[in-house]
């Protein structure tokens, strides 16, 4: 594996320290590309930047846990030598009235990454899913920080009876920030850094707004759900985690044959933007087992791994710059990885 090189008094490292233990900070920073400016600082003070990176690498950690062919993947990665590039992490929510303690929709999201430094560059309507989805980019590293894509869905587009069964699902959602974080959030919007002991009382309150906040369904309301919308199924069974996380690689084609020939479960095809600058494919999702209103366990889709290559343009500026848009048509065939088969 890669030593990290991590100045030892970097204030990333010691947020990551705190949250995570010094060996898993020194291997997140070993395996994933982090930008050298965001270990340069060793004050008491972190900027939004560093916060955000930090809750980055945290749930991209997450995902492996949960996904094992992802952390083969990102082993075998470190293995080589190699670090991956975290492009984006994406997440789903439902745009409903009431969803018990949380604010409806992407606002239970935003009130974190507006403050973080993040904003909306992108909006995607996902038609064929009755979702919309919002790409947020962070100012101050719009190329190194990882992206969220996050998705809202519209119940008023199915039929009342799936409605009703949202409805009872997400009304017993409570709120994993209490009202002191989310005056340092306000504080951290207001002065884009946050001191370091407060930073670290805060970040993992921050993660864990990233999981399931209401009670597991039950199987008659899942079996509605499923019925007509996988992806507010699985929204049922793994609420708000990260749906997958994406690395960033220079060639997707020869990546995906590479990976297919030694066994992982690929996607069947790579979905291209309109534009011909985006290109993205995926693992298929892990499975999970869940308890549904007391019910024995029952197998469904949980998270997955995603890979994207971008093409670099000229701006009107006459600047090169990344590719970072998305694209709708992408996004919704990389949904069906979390479609059960």
């Amino acid at each position: 594996m890669l030593p990290s090189m991590v100045p030892p008094a970097s204030t990333l490292f010691g947020l990551l320290a705190a949250a995570c233990g010094e060996p898993a900070a020194h291997r997140l920073l070993a395996v994933v590309h982090v930008n050298s400016r965001l270990l340069e600082n060793d004050s008491a003070v972190v900027s939004r930047a560093e916060l955000a990176e930090a809750l980055n690498l945290l749930l991209f950690d997450g995902l492996l846990g949960v996904v094992p062919d992802a952390a083969r993947y990102v082993g075998e990665v470190a293995a080589a030598g190699a670090r991956v590039v975290f492009d984006h992490g994406a997440l789903r929510t439902v745009l409903w009235p009431s969803c018990g303690a949380l604010p409806p929709g992407e606002a239970a999201f935003t009130r974190l990454l507006g403050p973080l430094g993040f904003r909306c560059t992108g909006t995607y309507p996902l038609t064929r899913l009755r979702m919309t989805g919002r790409a947020y980019t962070h100012a101050d590293f719009p190329e190194d920080i990882a992206q969220y894509f996050v998705s809202e869905l519209h119940p008023e587009a199915f039929s009342p009876p799936f409605q009703a069964a949202v409805g009872r699902v997400v009304a017993s959602s409570i709120d994993p920030l209490a009202p002191a974080d989310l005056t340092r959030i306000e504080r951290l919007g207001r002065d884009h850094c946050l001191p370091l002991a407060q930073a670290v009382e805060l970040l993992p309150r921050m993660v864990r707004c990233f999981g399931r906040h209401h009670e597991l369904p039950v199987v008659a309301d899942y079996e509605i759900l499923l019925a007509e919308s996988a992806e507010m199924a699985w929204i049922s069974t793994e609420g708000n985690a990260f749906n997958h996380a994406t690395d960033r690689v220079p060639d997707l084609q020869a990546l995906a044959e590479a990976l297919r020939a030694r066994g992982y479960p690929m996607k069947d095809s790579i979905e291209i933007s309109r534009s011909g600058r985006v290109r993205q494919t995926a693992l298929r999702a892990a499975t999970v087992l869940r308890s549904l209103g007391g019910a024995p366990p029952r197998a469904v889709p949980g998270s997955f791994y995603e890979f994207i290559s971008r093409d670099s343009y000229i701006d009107d500026a006459g600047q090169r710059r990344l590719d970072l848009a998305f694209d709708a048509s992408n996004a919704t065939g990389i949904f069906k990885m979390t479609v059960a088969s």
